[in-house]
């Protein structure tokens, strides 16, 4: 801060060292507390402390910010549900294994969306198409988004022989249909009321369902 002639405090010109990620860093934070709509060129400006116009020369407008917030928060649901399955005990049976992998990305999908609803609803504020689902930008810290795990663990199901490799096709797209579906439900529907435990209960059951649906 310099003071200017009448004593009041003047703030010096802000550079930051990388503005694009401290604004995506800050719709991240306001998209943890409310949800896509928090996300805001003027709201992230003032939290990353630069003035409001020099947002625009890294986002176009609040779709581009509101992108790339997404973008980041599909990574972190991706970490979670690397988490999970970096959790799992090791176990020595391959078919043990592979249901282990397919189980944690659902679990952990579920549990990302409990813990961090804000985020969650701002993954998936997302354009009308599939070309984010394999987006770098979307990757957990071991480089797959959370379609790209999925798919991962149900081709592992193939091979472990649980999985006709017939029934394999398009069996990601069922998969994730129905964890996303009780995922909404139990942050924005009628199961949110449900306590934890009838939650996770209600989350192993859909997986177990999945399993021998597909």
């Amino acid at each position: 801060m310099a003071a200017t002639g009448s004593g009041t405090p003047k703030r010096d010109t802000y550079r930051h060292g990388d503005l694009r990620n401290a604004l995506i860093e800050a719709g991240f934070e306001l998209a943890r507390q409310g949800g896509p709509e928090a996300v805001v060129l003027r709201a992230a400006t003032r939290q990353a402390g630069v003035a409001p116009n020099a947002a625009y020369r890294h986002f176009a407008d609040r779709g581009a910010l509101l992108h790339a917030v997404s973008q980041a928060a599909m990574a972190e649901v991706a970490r979670t549900m690397e988490a999970e399955q970096a959790a799992l005990p090791h176990v020595p049976d391959a078919a043990a294994a592979a249901r282990g992998r397919f189980r944690a990305v659902g679990t952990g999908y579920l549990r990302f969306a409990q813990e961090e609803p804000g985020l969650f609803r701002t993954a998936f504020h997302v354009p009308g198409d599939m070309t984010y689902a394999t987006d770098d930008t979307a990757a957990g810290p071991g480089g797959k988004t959370p379609f790209e795990l999925l798919g991962a663990a149900l081709d592992d199901l193939v091979e472990a022989g649980l999985l006709p490799e017939d029934r394999r096709p398009g069996a990601e797209f069922l998969a994730w249909s129905a964890v996303h579906g009780l995922a909404m439900l139990l942050i924005d529907g009628p199961l949110r009321g449900l306590h934890a435990a009838q939650a996770h209960d209600a989350g192993h059951r859909l997986i177990d369902m999945i399993e021998r649906g597909i």
